[in-house]
């Protein structure tokens, strides 16, 4: 599991070390690893150019001394600064041979020509406390920084380490080696695009428990659901799947193809005529009970359910909202989607009935199951807006300067967990825990696989996972599937790859990750 933490713990995990070793000695931990990285990309050192970009905190202090490393091995090092530099780095730098360039001095033609005959570019500009966005000399070397060639040192120079947020100029690196732990902003949002691959270099550091975690290979496996000798389709789990309606049959058949492939031994879909008619010819192991809009009580008396699950293809309004509400009363995990979540909101902000969101919270937090979230940005925009108050404008604003945090308010203050569909997946729970999905592409960005998603993390829960688990085992499997789909996609082709996915991550033999 890939553990992030924020600036601040970073700091009070690095004081004591500082305090503790030798005047330098914890940087000269981090340029070993620079280093090391570096000499990889290169392939071979002599006789290379290399062109560092030199600020004046403890990242250009890496930068420069791994360029004079480099020029030690024969390299041609040119480093580059807009202001002041890191003074032993560049005594370092130039004893080995390097060149130091005021940015101020170099005409954009010779900017211009250091950086096209660069076989490497470190960007040391700005550390984990720079905030988004570059300006000035610091802008116009960014700039000129060829993507496929640089290396960011810790974070890429312009992106917030915290929240990922970019505003205006920022370096984009193929690769960000990054120190003592992922940097949470390196996870989610923007940033992710400007970091490139990541690679984390241990520096030593004695962190608390992280703010963000990455699941990988090794943890979905575990927590995939394996049958023993004794169990039964009743003992795999069952799951409720409620959705459907004669306008979207075929979001349903969808989730239930999700559904048949999330580990849960038993798939009960209830459903409207139509879309139950479709159900039965898609997927005919599926056991299908038809019921008429709105009626509770022949959706409870379908049968004995481990979890619930309610969205794909509904039509808000009162017969979903009866639908909701009795499923809420039976106390059982339960996953809302799609069209289940507007009466979410609405039954929500009414107190379910009896005295606003504070009463919902605490009904929510009595309920022996979790409630499940799974939206996408503008569900959860129209989410928040009707069940909290929330200003829809303002919060597109806020998920897109910090998207964690904002998760984790509305997580805290709907007490449910959530799941955060879009570029980097993210599931909170009440209590703030936080994980951040590295799986994907964006040809996922189509019409239905949200509904595939719905059902494998309604078969997850039914099958025994906490909603944390089933939310984030179901969005990396989901984003594995989606990376083994032929291009251009469609959310059809996804249900039939999820074995091909699971057998990937069961056999450690990965398909591409998002780094």
């Amino acid at each position: 599991m890939r553990a992030a933490h924020t600036v601040d713990q970073v700091r009070a995990a690095e004081a004591p070390l500082l305090a503790a070793l030798p005047e330098g000695a914890l940087m000269q931990r981090a340029v070993h690893g620079l280093l090391t990285h570096a000499v990889r990309r290169l392939g071979r050192v002599y006789g290379r150019r290399v062109v560092v970009l030199a600020g004046g905190g403890d990242n250009g202090g890496d930068a420069l001394w791994t360029g004079a490393r480099l020029a030690q091995r024969g390299a041609r090092v040119d480093a580059i600064a807009p202001g002041r530099t890191h003074p032993a780095g560049t005594a370092a730098l130039r004893a080995a041979g390097g060149r130091l360039h005021p940015a101020d001095q170099l005409s954009d033609e010779r900017l211009g020509r250091l950086m096209a005959d660069a076989d490497l570019v470190l960007d040391g500009l700005l550390g984990i406390g720079g905030r988004p966005g570059l300006s000035g000399a610091y802008a116009r070397l960014a700039e000129h920084a060829p993507p496929e060639r640089t290396i960011a040192v810790d974070v890429p120079s312009g992106v917030d380490a915290d929240t990922g947020a970019v505003s205006g100029v920022a370096v984009r690196a193929a690769l960000t080696v990054t120190f003592g732990t992922y940097k949470r902003g390196l996870l989610v949002g923007p940033a992710v695009s400007h970091a490139g691959k990541l690679v984390l270099v241990d520096i030593g550091l004695d962190l608390p428990a992280p703010d963000l975690a990455a699941l990988d290979d090794a943890d979905v496996a575990a927590l995939l659901p394996v049958p023993g000798p004794a169990d039964s389709k009743y003992t795999r789990g069952v799951l409720g799947l409620v959705g459907g309606s004669d306008r979207y049959p075929g979001a349903l058949v969808l989730a239930t193809g999700g559904a048949l492939r999330g580990g849960a031994g038993y798939l009960r879909v209830i459903a409207e005529a139509r879309a139950a008619e479709h159900v039965l010819l898609a997927h005919p192991e599926a056991v299908v009970t038809v019921i008429e809009p709105g009626d509770a009580d022949a959706m409870l008396a379908a049968g004995r359910v481990q979890a619930w699950a309610l969205g794909p293809g509904v039509v808000p309004g009162p017969e979903a909202r009866r639908l909701l509400d009795a499923l809420l009363a039976t106390g059982l995990p339960l996953l809302l989607d799609a069209g289940g979540l507007d009466p979410f909101a609405e039954a929500f902000a009414s107190g379910f009935g009896d005295g606003g969101p504070a009463a919902a919270r605490e009904a929510l937090a009595r309920r022996d199951g979790p409630v499940l979230l799974t939206p996408h940005e503008g569900e959860f925009a129209r989410l928040t807006t009707a069940a909290l108050g929330w200003d829809g404008t303002k919060t597109k604003e806020a998920l897109a300067a910090d998207r964690l945090g904002t998760a984790r308010r509305a997580a805290a203050e709907l007490g449910v967990t959530l799941l955060l569909k879009g570029n980097r997946t993210i599931v909170v729970t009440p209590e703030g825990s936080a994980r951040v999905n590295t799986t994907g592409t964006p040809w996922l960005g189509t019409a239905g696989t949200g509904d595939v998603l719905t059902g494998l993390a309604g078969s997850l829960l039914a099958a025994g996972l906490t909603a944390l688990d089933a939310a984030s085992v179901a969005a990396y499997l989901h984003g594995r599937a989606g990376q083994l789909a032929p291009r251009p996609l469609s959310a059809a082709d996804l249900p039939a790859l999820l074995p091909a996915a699971a057998a990937s991550v069961r056999s450690r033999q990965p398909g591409p990750v998002l780094q």
